[in-house]
């Protein structure tokens, strides 16, 4: 499955996505001030929720940033102090480090995070019922980038039980709306994987106006592409 890497959430794009936009009434202030004596306390009002809302957020923030460093500690490695004996061990103490971060700061995009890193583990257990529960979670509720992440992790676990309508129908409605970790060509590549023994025929279309650019993602197409069976 998918992560968020310690690497992105240091990234100036994930620091805009996660929890750095600008609250209404930051939007708003001028408008406010515009309307006389009440503005006055209404800008003292703001001021204090602004102050509030940048507590919480470095609040936040942390808590998913040590989350995370649970999550890529090491394992079975004597010499690192911080690293876990087992995978087990590390997977649980994960599991509890983004349960707490959800529970605490459900709604935002912080603890969104964590449902879908709980789904991930999930997952990479084995559980996939349970890790289906948590990825429709965040595919759900969370804004429309994280919930990208989320579709295309359900993705897998639909085509694992064969369930491949929906997984189709969920890789072309994220081909419609791609998101800033879910490019078009991201989707479209996988819907063409997927579709390379069934209808190398749309597999073809799919890939030929990806195939022809630059990038890692016309490298793949091109891989994929040369791959096809005729037809």
């Amino acid at each position: 499955m998918a992560r968020i890497t310690r690497k992105e959430l240091k990234s100036d794009k994930f620091a805009q996505e996660v929890g750095l936009t600008v609250t209404f009434f930051e939007e708003h202030q001028k408008d406010v001030v515009r309307y006389g004596a009440i503005a006055v306390a209404v800008v003292l009002l703001i001021l204090g929720y602004n102050a509030y809302s940048r507590h919480q957020r470095v609040a936040r923030e942390e808590a998913l940033t040590q989350a995370i460093s649970v999550q890529e500690a090491s394992v079975a490695q004597p010499t690192d102090p911080r690293g876990f004996p087992t995978q087990d061990a590390k997977d649980q103490a994960a599991l509890k480090a983004f349960s707490d971060l959800a529970s605490k700061y459900s709604g935002t995009d912080e603890g969104n995070i964590a449902v879908y890193y709980i789904g991930s583990i999930r997952a990479d257990e084995g559980k996939l019922a349970e890790a289906e529960k948590f990825f429709l979670q965040v595919a759900d509720h969370a804004s429309a980038n994280y919930a990208s992440l989320a579709k295309l992790s359900l993705v897998d676990i639909y085509y694992s039980d064969g369930r491949t309508d929906q997984a189709e129908k969920t890789l072309r409605d994220l081909i419609v709306h791609p998101t800033v970790f879910v490019s078009q060509d991201d989707a479209t590549i996988t819907l063409a994987r997927h579709l390379a023994t069934k209808n190398p025929a749309e597999a073809r279309k799919l890939l030929s106006p990806i195939k022809g650019g630059k990038g890692p993602a016309a490298s793949m197409a091109q891989e994929l592409y040369a791959e096809l069976p005729p037809g």
